[in-house]
């Protein structure tokens, strides 16, 4: 007569089953580590996903916005303009932006010439009033031969200079809430005439370039609203 240990096939069931359960609990800290890790790639990969769209956009989008109407000196009796003046100013959520001669570059072209830069400094100091006011201090800091608003001669190749209207702390950046007007002196051979096209594009260290275009109109009065 064989004799059977009591509880014998229980306990080795029980054995069994707390080593399934160990290999299941093993199976869940595996799978919730791989997960884990998946998450974590994905989380790294969305961010630098959107870094990339972020400089993306401020590389296709301008740093420099046009700060109301562009307007210019003429001269009525050849009905020819003489100076252009576009306003400058920071694009909301812009960054400040460097004009020194270095850095900066302005392409013009019209219907009869192009250069690739016409851009020849910035006033060192102070606000102005007015382009008059501009463009004799740029005379006195050799940036101009002669004031084209209220000389007669014009240079003879057309040049740009930056002045300020506000400038809070005289240098060469445009920051958030300081204003600049780019004046474009047209050369005394050069300057465009009424259905003429002016157009410019201001090409700055960092965002895309400001592209400014604007067709002349009839010049009847010395300053010519372009709108």
């Amino acid at each position: 007569m064989k004799l059977v240990r009591k509880g014998h096939g229980h306990t080795h069931r029980g054995v069994i089953g707390v080593e399934s359960a160990i290999v299941m609990i093993a199976f869940v800290i595996v799978a919730a580590a791989l997960a884990f890790v998946v998450l974590n790639m994905g989380f790294s990969t969305t961010q630098r996903a959107k870094t990339a769209i972020i400089a993306s956009l401020e590389e296709a989008s301008s740093s420099l916005e046009i700060a109301g109407k562009v307007t210019g000196s003429g001269d009525v009796t050849a009905s020819l303009m003489n100076v252009t003046a576009v306003p400058l100013k920071i694009a909301s959520g812009g960054d400040s932006v460097n004009m020194n001669l270095q850095l900066t570059a302005v392409k013009y072209l019209s219907n009869s010439i192009e250069y690739d830069n016409i851009y020849n400094g910035t006033l060192q100091t102070g606000n102005y009033v007015n382009l008059t006011q501009a463009m004799q201090v740029a005379v006195s800091q050799s940036l101009l031969r002669s004031n084209p608003v209220n000389d007669t001669a014009n240079p003879g190749q057309t040049t740009s200079i930056l002045y300020w209207a506000v400038n809070r702390n005289n240098n060469f950046i445009i920051d958030q809430g300081e204003h600049a007007i780019m004046a474009i002196v047209h050369g005394a051979d050069e300057r465009p005439g009424p259905l003429d096209t002016i157009r410019a594009e201001i090409i700055v260290p960092t965002g895309a370039p400001l592209t400014i275009e604007r067709l002349v109109p009839n010049v009847t009065h010395d300053v010519v609203d372009l709108g």
